[in-house]
């Protein structure tokens, strides 16, 4: 069987060739997800400018999170250290110093971008990179400034030079003292500058606190003793000790949680690709095998049993995987690193995380490229291994025997399991989490679809048939029995049309659907016309008091935003992130807020209090006067008091709470924005003004106005969706190949047809026009079907985040999506049907 195999590799190269395409593309995808996915669990960021620290001491991330499904969070808040711990980690023998960095955002005002933004730090933490003077000396004294060469370039300053500078919510004129660059061999991509000890304390986040302190051990001291006596110094402490590459997170703390979005986008898209993979595989050598009925009738015929029929078949699918598997070696990391550039440029992973992809990715490839050549292998040549030797050595086809009870069990529990999905999206999940089950379910009702493939094609065919029939003319009465005569061909060649629409328009219309909630959301919350914010992305609170009395002000509020887990009562319906906290001005956020109190007040949340949407508070079964635990961002732990409860949209709720007890708990410090509201007869362009004027006298500060707000907010919605997109065009590319690689295989096996029909008489133009039709009926078969698996998705979602049952998007997705579909299925019919009738008819005939 194995000689047997091989001879049929040499002489059917062009079924091969299609098994070798899916194999090739999805093993290659499959690794470039596991790449990705590589990369997400190492979390690697090598240390830049921390390069020099042989241990970097910070404050512990990982939150061991309430509930047995949420352990091990990343805390999206930096936690500081107290500053007395670094004279502490200094006295530990084996070390030589250890700096306890003070780390603030900063930007130099005034230079040819209209600032220019960078990090802060004390003149202590150059040595850690190393820094080295070019020219001038240190910050000595308050009001002087180090800047690097970059900065100095760019802003025009040279030793001696006046720049101004803002950071910590407000800005300074500071003297260039001094202008440095990072030894030779360093790279240190952000634009860096150092002030005096005392300005260094005084613009960090909080000033007894350090972000980290970093240790340099004394020249021959063992580093693992060293770590393990500064454990034992700090005992009692919530603190992590890095080393090696781990530093790097110090320095880039947002590759925390970027790495397990990067898992999370991986583990889905790459089990999608195996999923999509097997139905490519199963259908390219299903049709195939069905080329080769007459063969197999003869082996049978001649004694050769099913079993031997199906290891030749199926080692001859192996065969051609493990071609696929050879070339996909060099081809998935390739794919993978462009994957991750093309994240990192979209924001959805931070440009400092280093891309890793070792040999491990390709283990779970290469499983599912086994998988998918087996499965695929045994599900596509079944039907031509089991057919009646007499009936497939016949001249006239007959109508394959496709139902078997298994295939009958399995596709009936497939769209019973997308059914349960679609109910448990709809009436159980609410918000973007019902996306949760968006793509389980469109699998499972595809599934469905392709394993009952036959039967739904006669469900949809029955209503297409006479209007074909009616308005083809001979051809549509021709192109319309063919359909319905050969169902099970039909259905071979409308499955990969359905996966690609279902795939296409649920997943699309999934993304779009839930950047439009999460807009409305946010438009529906905001009643403030302005907003303040800062170059830097803090604002200093005694901005609020001068915001308030300038004209044509009706009210002001502070704002920032973080996120909280309730501890006690546990709150589980809270994401991974944890339930949003917004800290607002108590005595403005009735004027700036849109926010419906059903119980209480907003006045009276001051000091540690929160207002909790109504959905939330009945669930933990807390109401006003009620107290609950918090774990606040940076890991605080606050007992707070519940002062009101307000309508909030399920699934997009934000807890409120004081603007003045949460800013200290984020890692700025600060709050983020001030929300302006006019006055009853002050129009938005007067106010704005108005503001605008207040910035020249604080040109650290930018303003917004609601308009530009809503449309920054949606920017930012699109873009942290944009990742998915990307993924999703891949895995709708490979579907596309799919509906190419079926339908020329499946119309390369009628070259016979079209001989006998040009024999009685057809012109070849007549047999073009009849496939034509068939291509746009079959489309049309693909494509309704494909709109029904898209719909247990899409209806679903949207009638947990809307008022409604449509999804919302536009409508060319839907429309592209159809015309692609036809385009392609006509290309992949013509082609080879125009290829075919170049044969003479008598030569064809006898094939």
């Amino acid at each position: 069987m194995t000689k047997l195999a091989l001879r049929s590799l040499r002489h059917r190269t062009g079924g091969f060739a299609a098994t070798f395409l899916a194999l090739f593309f999805g093993a290659t995808i499959v690794m470039a997800c596991g790449g990705l996915m590589e990369t997400g669990i190492r979390d690697n960021a090598p240390p830049q400018r921390l390069a020099g620290a042989d241990l970097v001491v910070t404050g512990n991330r990982i939150y061991e999170g309430p509930g047995k499904k949420n352990k091990q969070l990343a805390l999206p808040e930096q936690a500081g250290l107290p500053a007395a711990l670094t004279d502490k980690v200094r006295a530990v023998p084996g070390v030589r110093t250890a700096v306890g960095e003070r780390t603030f955002d900063t930007a130099v005002l005034g230079t040819g971008r209209g600032s220019d933004r960078a990090v802060g730090h004390g003149w202590d933490s150059a040595a850690l990179t190393p820094y080295a003077l070019d020219a001038g000396a240190p910050p000595r004294r308050t009001g002087e400034v180090v800047l690097d060469a970059g900065l100095a370039r760019r802003a025009g300053a040279t030793v001696g030079d006046t720049v101004r500078i803002a950071a910590h919510g407000g800005s300074a004129a500071y003297r260039v003292s001094g202008i440095a660059r990072p030894a030779a061999g360093r790279d240190v991509p952000r634009p860096t500058l150092f002030l005096s000890a005392p300005d260094a304390e005084r613009h960090s986040p909080r000033a007894d606190t350090v972000a980290d302190i970093a240790v340099i051990t004394a020249p021959g001291a063992d580093l693992d003793a060293v770590r393990k006596g500064i454990a034992a110094a700090l005992d009692g402490q919530s603190v992590s000790l890095l080393t090696g590459d781990d530093r790097g997170g110090v320095e880039h703390p947002e590759v925390i949680t970027g790495g397990e979005d990067l898992v999370a986008l991986s583990g889905v898209f790459g089990g999608l690709a195996i999923s999509i993979a097997v139905f490519v595989v199963a259908g390219t050598v299903g049709l195939s095998a069905r080329q080769r009925r007459r063969e197999l009738a003869l082996l049978r015929a001649v004694g050769t049993t099913t079993g031997q029929l199906r290891r030749m078949l199926l080692g001859e699918t192996l065969m051609v995987a493990a071609l696929a598997a050879a070339a996909s070696w060099p081809a998935g990391p390739v794919l993978g690193r462009w994957l991750f550039e093309q994240l990192a440029g979209g924001g959805m992973v931070a440009d400092t995380t280093e891309f890793s992809q070792g040999w491990i990715p390709a283990m779970p490839a290469y499983g599912g490229l086994l998988l998918t050549a087996v499965v695929g292998g045994l599900l596509g040549t079944r039907p031509a291994v089991r057919a009646r030797p007499v009936e497939a050595l016949g001249e006239a086809a007959v109508q394959e025997r496709w139902c078997h009870p298994v295939r009958l069990v399995l596709g009936l529990l497939f769209l019973a399991g997308a059914t349960a999905l679609a109910l448990v999206g709809a009436l159980v999940l609410r918000g973007p989490s019902a996306a949760g089950t968006a793509g389980p379910t469109v699998m499972c009702c595809a599934t469905g679809f392709a394993l009952l493939g036959p039967w739904f094609t006669k469900i949809v065919t029955a209503p297409l048939h006479w209007p074909v029939r009616l308005l083809g003319g001979p051809a549509g009465r021709l192109a319309a029995l063919n359909c319905r005569a050969a169902t099970v061909r039909t259905a071979a060649v409308a499955t990969p049309i359905m996966l690609a629409t279902a795939i296409t328009t649920g997943m699309l219309y999934l993304q779009t659907s839930a950047a439009d909630a999460t807009e409305q959301a946010f438009a529906d919350n905001l009643r403030a016309d302005a907003v303040l914010t800062s170059v830097t992305g803090g604002v200093h609170p005694a901005l609020l008091d001068t915001v308030r009395r300038l004209p044509g002000v009706d009210g002001a509020a502070a704002s920032v935003t973080s996120s909280a887990w309730t501890e006690r009562p546990h709150f589980d319906g809270e994401a991974k992130r944890g339930l949003r906290l917004e800290g607002v001005s108590p005595d403005g956020a009735a004027r700036t807020l849109a926010v419906r109190t059903t119980a209480g007040s907003l006045a009276d949340l001051k000091g540690a209090t929160v207002a909790l949407p109504e959905h939330v508070a009945h669930r933990i079964h807390r109401g006003v006067g009620d107290t609950l635990r918090l774990r606040l961002g940076d890991g605080t732990p606050a007992d707070v008091r519940v002062v009101a409860l307000f309508q909030g949209r399920e699934g997009f709720e934000s807890a409120l709470t004081d603007v003045t007890a949460l800013a200290p708990h984020t890692t700025r410090g600060l709050p983020d924005r001030i929300l302006v509201r006019a006055a009853a007869g002050t129009d938005r362009e007067h106010l704005m003004r108005e503001l605008t004027t207040l910035t020249q006298r604080h040109p650290e500060l930018k303003v917004t106005d609601r308009d530009a707000l809503t449309a920054q907010h949606a920017e930012d919605t699109r873009t942290q969706t944009w990742a998915n997109l990307l993924i999703i065009g891949m895995l709708v590319a490979y579907t596309a190949l799919a509906v190419v690689n079926t339908t020329a295989v499946a119309v390369g096996n009628r070259r016979k047809d079209f001989a006998l029909q040009r024999l009685t008489g057809a012109t070849r133009g007549q047999v073009l026009r009849m496939m034509t039709v068939e291509a746009t009926f079959v489309t049309v078969v693909g494509l309704l079907l494909g709109t029904v698996a898209a719909a247990t998705t899409l209806v679903p979602f949207a009638l947990a985040v809307t008022d409604g049952w449509l999804p919302t998007g536009p409508p060319s997705v839907y429309l592209t999506t159809v015309g692609t579909a036809w385009a392609l299925t006509l290309a992949a019919t013509l082609i080879p049907t125009w290829a075919a009738l170049r044969a003479r008819p008598v030569e064809a005939a006898g094939v």
